[in-house]
């Protein structure tokens, strides 16, 4: 079984992860950030270093999704997940010109030839998040490198993202991480468990509640 977690930089993805493994008793498989070789060079100068960057990312992400078809009897938590390195990531830098026609050409024919042997999730977590909250996080947790990346380039992953999850296709859970507080508020952990519980297996089935911004489809 694998269960995937994705959200933009500082919406709680590595969190979220090692809270469900804890609570299920599942294996994480955490995004690889300190051992990049190209993430401070990045963040100091994007354009120079966007087409290392994404293509480093998207060989370990390709090495993760081997590893978990291998062991498909086991309940396995992704933090991030290699279709937001190709429909997220790359096209921003893309289109931020930080990324060149030719190499991101290149970059989608090696992902459309990786996708011919990746089979979805079977549960996708995408943890909703505004701006204002992502910055606050990412302060937060005070990462150096993080610290000279900027608005434009957050919103441009945040239009991203709720363009690729408005079309995706897989079995899908939504969480609003400006209002459910799931790593401080016991009871808003529950409650994705429970939302978790009813897509996974089919226990306590919930109707959508608006009032308090919680969303699911």
């Amino acid at each position: 079984m694998h269960i995937a977690i994705a959200g933009n930089i500082g919406c709680g993805k590595t969190t979220l992860t090692n809270m469900l493994a804890k609570h299920y008793g599942w294996t994480p498989r955490f995004e690889s950030v300190a051992y990049n070789p190209y993430l401070e060079d990045f963040y100091q100068d994007m354009n120079r270093w966007a087409f290392n960057l994404q293509i480093y990312f998207l060989n370990k992400r390709f090495q993760d999704i081997v590893e978990i078809a291998a062991h498909k009897d086991e309940y396995i938590i992704q933090d991030r997940t290699i279709y937001e390195d190709a429909r997220i990531f790359a096209p921003n830098l893309h289109e931020q010109h930080s990324m060149s026609d030719r190499d991101f050409e290149t970059y989608c024919d090696l992902f459309e030839n990786m996708m011919s042997i990746v089979q979805l999730p079977d549960l996708m977590i995408y943890i909703r998040s505004t701006i204002p909250n992502l910055v606050a996080q990412i302060q937060k947790r005070g990462r150096a490198y993080e610290s000279s990346m900027r608005i434009d380039y957050l919103q441009g992953l945040n239009d991203k993202y709720e363009a690729w999850i408005s079309d995706y296709k897989g079995k899908l859970l939504i969480i609003d991480g400006d209002k459910i507080k799931f790593a401080n508020n016991p009871e808003d952990f529950r409650y994705v468990t429970d939302r978790i519980d009813a897509e996974l297996f089919g226990l306590f089935p919930f109707e959508e509640s608006r009032e308090i911004g919680r969303e699911i489809k």
